[in-house]
């Protein structure tokens, strides 16, 4: 990673209030600190599939995201087109091909600790699909978005499986809006006036009592 990027992650709680507004702002940093290509809206990388409730969280980010950016932002990963381990690669190669000149933002559903669930995670670098169930597949993104649906034991799947859908809603509408923010801010005259909020996305100068600076260790679900 650049040394002069920040190497610290994020830890939202999606119970507080505003909490897509603490997204949207760090969001925001961390575009503005990548000067190499924050010129161009970034690419959307939404990483699940649709037959397991945890693991939808990707996909209906995706179409949010389909409906509220203009198409100036690419999105891929929606409830009718996942992205998941069959086609993540091709995926993967088809943005390369493409967008190169372009950020990309992966995001993807994860496990954590019980008291990090219903929590949102934003940093540099990329996220590596399918850690959560033990699953090797290619790392994706410039910035990753993750949302912590439950909790990571030796029940993984199991656990992805039995996930509450109102849990992986919020979530996503959270992280939605949050996206949404930080595109507004940064470039507002390439958004859908669907997706204008009156809300602004200062830049942090420092954490509030909501969220704290964490290690860097996540994993991400499928």
């Amino acid at each position: 990673m650049n040394a002069n990027l920040s190497e610290e992650t994020y830890y939202i709680n999606t119970a507080k209030e505003n909490a897509s507004l603490f997204l949207g702002s760090y969001l925001t940093a961390l575009l503005q600190e990548r000067s190499d290509k924050n010129h161009l809206p970034p690419v959307f990388l939404c990483i699940g599939s649709d037959r397991v409730s945890g693991d939808s969280l990707g996909p209906i980010i995706g179409s949010h995201l389909s409906s509220l950016l203009s198409d100036q932002f690419f999105v891929y990963g929606t409830l009718q087109h996942p992205v998941h381990a069959l086609n993540l690669s091709e995926t993967l190669h088809s943005i390369e091909q493409n967008h190169s000149d372009r950020l990309l933002i992966a995001i993807d559903a994860s496990l954590g600790t019980k008291k990090h669930q219903g929590y949102i995670t934003v940093a540099h670098g990329s996220l590596s699909p399918g850690a959560g169930v033990n699953k090797t597949l290619e790392s994706a993104g410039d910035i990753s978005i993750t949302g912590i649906v439950n909790v990571n034991n030796r029940f993984s799947h199991l656990m992805l499986q039995s996930t509450r859908l109102s849990l992986v809603m919020t979530l996503a509408e959270c992280i939605s809006r949050g996206i949404c923010l930080s595109c507004q801010n940064l470039f507002s005259s390439q958004m859908s006036s669907a997706c204008l909020m009156p809300n602004t996305c200062p830049i942090p100068s420092a954490l509030s009592s909501s969220t704290r600076f964490l290690p860097k260790v996540f994993k991400g679900a499928v």
